[in-house]
Order: structure tokens, then C-alpha cells, then sequence
């Protein structure tokens, strides 16, 4: 009986039964808090009716979801492209090499840029890149390919110069492009939320950078990353953000859009 249970094609089979669990486990962390987590409840659902129909040989009906179920995937990967990147980008990280702008000087200058522009209540968008390269989602752009400095990034900002308008895209220590526009939202935001704030959270819904805004008109600095948007930030409470999140340790997602995250 013990020879039997523990035979080798019961333990391929047990093998195989815990690497589909936990590759499904898997996929549903990835699309947790994504709006592609209520449509794979929903598929799920569909898929038991399709069994339940099947066996009730309810024929009509089995039909109709053997044609549905059929070209589910293109559908999904048409509607969720943008969830999907995000997810195998997130699956990636672990094995990735890229160069992000991690370190402690890099960071350093950019917040010290930003509490100066802040201060003096000049406008700008700092995109920090991380995972996903940012150059399909840069409509319009000058390349600088310059080292980063506090001194760099306040001369773009500057009125008089013709990039003060758009994103700076800031890659490894590098600064990569100037006077970017970047995409759109087209969520409703509150009045306090601009054009520059749009931007920032278009840009963050598509990719994982973190896009540091700063308010022309009240000189108050705002942080978007993913679905979290991080308000009335201080120069040191700024810099404690980036090190968490550049380090990859826990980061407190904090969303407070006007909006609930996933919708």
C-alpha cells in the first residue's frame, strides 16, 4: 500500500499538481490590485459555468462560452497590456541588471534640486526610470545624456530655458532627456491637481517610475509611483522615500488619489 502511495507516477503527479498551484498562486499576486484581478475572478467564474454547462449538457449555453473562452487570451492581452508589462516587469526585477539611479549621491541631488525648486516655487517633473525603459512612452524629448547634478537639473527648470515645460527623465546617474511630455491621464482629478500632476500619474499608470512633481503655485512637492501618490512632501522625508524604494525593501504604498487603486 506505502509502495503503492509513493510510487513514482504518484509523485510526479503530486509534483506537477503543486507547481500548477503555485504558479497560479503566483499569477494572482502579480495582478494583485490591478484591474485585470477582478477580470481573472470573473473569468474563473465563467470557466465553472462552462464545466457546470457541460456536464448538465446544457448545449446552448456551452456553446456560447466555447466560443467566448476561445479567444479570451487575445482579449486579454489586448485590454490589460499595460497591467501585463507591469506584472512581468515586477516578475523580472529579481534577475535584472539594469542600472537605476539607486544610489545614495544620485538621489541626494535630484531631492536637493527639487527642495530648491520648491522653495523658489519653479515647476518641474523629475521621472526617476526603474524597470521599465521609458523611451516608448516619451512622445517629444531633447537627449542630454549628461551627468546628473543639482546644477543641471535647475538650469533646465529654469523659466528662461526652452525645456522648463516638460520632464526631465532621469536614467542611472544620468540625466537622459529633457523637456519630455509625457502621456495624459484621464481620470478625474481634484482642482488642486494640474497639468503637470496629470502627467505624473498618466506616466505612472503605465509604467513603475517615479515621478517627482513640483507646484508652481504652491511649491509643493508631490511623489507618484505606481498607484501610490505621496503629497506635501519635505525635503527629508523625500530622500527617506527614494532610498526605501530604490532599495527594494518594504514601501509603504500610501494611495490617496481621488480614486480607489485598481479602478
Amino acid at each position: 500500500m506505502i509502495e503503492h502511495i509513493f510510487n513514482f507516477s504518484n509523485l510526479v503527479t503530486f509534483v506537477d499538481i503543486l507547481l500548477v498551484a503555485v504558479l497560479l498562486y503566483w499569477f494572482m499576486l502579480m495582478f494583485k490590485g490591478t484591474r485585470a484581478e477582478r477580470m481573472l475572478w470573473g473569468i474563473a467564474v465563467i470557466i465553472i459555468i462552462y464545466f457546470v454547462s457541460q456536464r448538465a449538457e446544457l448545449l446552448t449555453l456551452h456553446w456560447i462560452l466555447s466560443n467566448f473562452l476561445g479567444s479570451i487570451a487575445i482579449f486579454i492581452i489586448v485590454v490589460f497590456q499595460q497591467d501585463i508589462r507591469k506584472a512581468l516587469v515586477q516578475m523580472g526585477k529579481p534577475f535584472s541588471s539594469r542600472d537605476t539611479a539607486g544610489s545614495k549621491e544620485v538621489l541626494e541631488e535630484i531631492t536637493r534640486a527639487v527642495a530648491s525648486m520648491s522653495k523658489a516655487r519653479t515647476g518641474g517633473i523629475i521621472v526617476i526610470e526603474r524597470g521599465i525603459d521609458l523611451g516608448d512612452f516619451l512622445e517629444v524629448g531633447v537627449e542630454i545624456d549628461a551627468k546628473l547634478s543639482k546644477e543641471l537639473i535647475l538650469s533646465v527648470f529654469n523659466t528662461n530655458s526652452p525645456l522648463h515645460d516638460g520632464a526631465v527623465i532621469v536614467r542611472g546617474s544620468r540625466v537622459f532627456k529633457a523637456g519630455c511630455i509625457l502621456p495624459l491621464t484621464e481620470k478625474e482629478l481634484t482642482k488642486s491637481m494640474g497639468t503637470r500632476h496629470r502627467a505624473a500619474i498618466g506616466l505612472s499608470e503605465e509604467t513603475d517610475a517615479a515621478v517627482i512633481v513640483v507646484s508652481e503655485q504652491t511649491g509643493e512637492i508631490t511623489m507618484v509611483v505606481e498607484d501610490g501618490l505621496f503629497v506635501d512632501l519635505g525635503q527629508d522625508k523625500l530622500l527617506t522615500d527614494l532610498k526605501k524604494l530604490f532599495a527594494h525593501k518594504s514601501y509603504q504604498r500610501k494611495t490617496i488619489l481621488p480614486w480607489k487603486a485598481g479602478t
